[in-house]
Parts: C-alpha cells; sequence; structure tokens
C-alpha cells in the first residue's frame, strides 16, 4: 500500500484528513505520497485509528505532541500541551524581558510534561539569558512524564555553542518543595493550574475526560469563585518566594479574569492584569511585585 492510499483510507475511516495525515506521518516519517508502507508500518497506523476511533485523544494516540518549539511526550499521566498555553509562556517571556535579570530564577508550579519550564528555558538560552528554572509537581507519574521530556531536550540550549541552562525537578504541592535559599529571590513563578470547576467537569468533552482529573479540576476559591482554590494558592504562595520586582504568571479561564485580577490586587500585588490568548480572551493573570 502507498502512502497516499492509506491517508485516504484512514481519513474515510476517522473523518477527519488531518488526524489520518498525523498518523501516517508518525508511521511513516518524511516521504513522498507515493512511497511504500511495509505490511509491519500498515499494521502499525491501523492500530493507531483504531485508538483514535475509540475515542483516546489524538495526542496520546501518537505519545507526542508539538508546543513551541519542542516535540513532547505525552500520555494520560500529563495534561496535552495546548495553544493557550504556549501564549502564557510568550507572556512570561515578556514579563522576564520586562524584569531584565541577566540569569533569572524561574518556577514552573504544577509542571505536568515539563512543557512550560522547558519551553521557558531553551527559548531564554536561545537568547543568551541562561536561566535556573524548578519545576514542580506534585504528581510523581507527571515528573517521570517531565523526566523523560528533559532527557529528550538534553542540555537545553539551542545552539551547540550557546550558554546552557538548569532545569530541577521537584516533587511537591506548588511552591512548598522550593529550596530556602531560593525564598525571595525568584524572579518568575509561571503556573498552569487546575481551574474547571467541579460543576463543569460532567459537560466536559470525553477527549478532556480523557486527561487527568486532578490536573484539571479544582475548588471554589476563598471569594466563591468556582475553580479558583489553586490559581489562589499559587498567587498566595508566589508572595513569598518572588524577588522585589518580581512577577507571577497564571493561566485561568477566560470567565474567572475579573475574578482572579481582583483576588490578586487584595493578596498586595502592585500591579495586575490579564493577557489574553490568540483568540483574544482573557487567560494569563499577571501579577507584579514593584
Amino acid at each position: 500500500m502507498r502512502r497516499h492510499e492509506l491517508t485516504s483510507d484512514l481519513a474515510t475511516q476517522l473523518g477527519a484528513p488531518h488526524e489520518a495525515r498525523f498518523i501516517v506521518d508518525d508511521v511513516l516519517g518524511v516521504t513522498g505520497p507515493g512511497a511504500e508502507l511495509t505490511p509491519d508500518q500498515v499494521a502499525r497506523a491501523l492500530e493507531l485509528a483504531e485508538r483514535r476511533r475509540a475515542g483516546e485523544p489524538l495526542q496520546y494516540v501518537l505519545g507526542h505532541w508539538a508546543f513551541r518549539h519542542l516535540d513532547l511526550v505525552v500520555d494520560p499521566r500529563v495534561l496535552i500541551p495546548r495553544p493557550e498555553t504556549e501564549q502564557v509562556v510568550e507572556v512570561a517571556l515578556s514579563e522576564l524581558a520586562r524584569l531584565a535579570t541577566p540569569t533569572p530564577t524561574v518556577v514552573d508550579a504544577g509542571t505536568g510534561s515539563g512543557a512550560i519550564a522547558l519551553a521557558l528555558a531553551t527559548e531564554l538560552a536561545g537568547r543568551g539569558r541562561p536561566a535556573q528554572v524548578f519545576a514542580v509537581d506534585a504528581s510523581r507519574d507527571a515528573l517521570a512524564v517531565a523526566r523523560t521530556n528533559l532527557d529528550r531536550v538534553g542540555r537545553c540550549h539551542a545552539a551547540s555553542d550557546g550558554p546552557g541552562c538548569s532545569v530541577t525537578l521537584l516533587e511537591g504541592s506548588w511552591l512548598e518543595p522550593l529550596p530556602e535559599a531560593a525564598r525571595g529571590a525568584i524572579d518568575l513563578v509561571v503556573a498552569n493550574p487546575p481551574y474547571v470547576a467541579e460543576a463543569e467537569w460532567p459537560d466536559l468533552d470525553d477527549e478532556v475526560k480523557a486527561e487527568p482529573r486532578q490536573a484539571l479540576v479544582a475548588s471554589a476559591g476563598s471569594d466563591g469563585t468556582p475553580g479558583l482554590a489553586d490559581v489562589e494558592a499559587v498567587l498566595t504562595q508566589a508572595l513569598v518566594w518572588l524577588a522585589r520586582p518580581g512577577t507571577v504568571v497564571i493561566e485561568l479561564a477566560p470567565h474567572q479574569a475579573e475574578a482572579g485580577a481582583g483576588l490578586a490586587r487584595a493578596l498586595g500585588y502592585d500591579e495586575v492584569a490579564v493577557a489574553p490568548d490568540l483568540a483574544g480572551r482573557p487567560r494569563a493573570l499577571v501579577g507584579r511585585l514593584a
């Protein structure tokens, strides 16, 4: 069977030509449309397509997914990297540029696959600003995935002669496992915490429900806002660890933006803003300390 024939067959089965292309590309790599597949390659592609037809997210079926310039291992132990979070990284980089620390110290609280931590580490190194990055998660399973991705990235610099960087994985809740020497010395805290309200869970798509529930669902914040408890926890803990000046950047749901900003002001952040995602929806809560 030739590549274009298998792609066409899988597109019919899946009802999604782009997903068929992803699967065939993953099995066959970069070849022409007339390339012949071996029986093993055809069997592998059919196996992946069947998993997708059964409702498994495409990213888990493939076992990896793109996040900014990285190709990350992903499986049901971690959230699937999303474009909204890519934009959170962009906001974090802008905040670090504003702070202008030559060798910044950064915390990715709730790192999951390591997507945010590794994107920041590699991109900062590529810009000549090697960073000390702490990647924290309460889940050992998630940290195992992050370790795999860290090993794949290697020294996390963009060029062979570029500056290196350091990513340290820590197990624990949000910022609690940071070393005491980092207290008051963190330039940036960034997080994509759970922010789905308990009441929203039943109505989520089945594909979203295939992701780890504990990485998605949070209880209400102290002000009663559904799903805001973990956003509040990061905001509160960051006050202890951030340098002055320092910044926290947290992904949240658009409908939580006003409540999140109000909470940050009430906690004592000197400047508070909410940056939009690529669709123009309020997505990244920014709290700055002078």
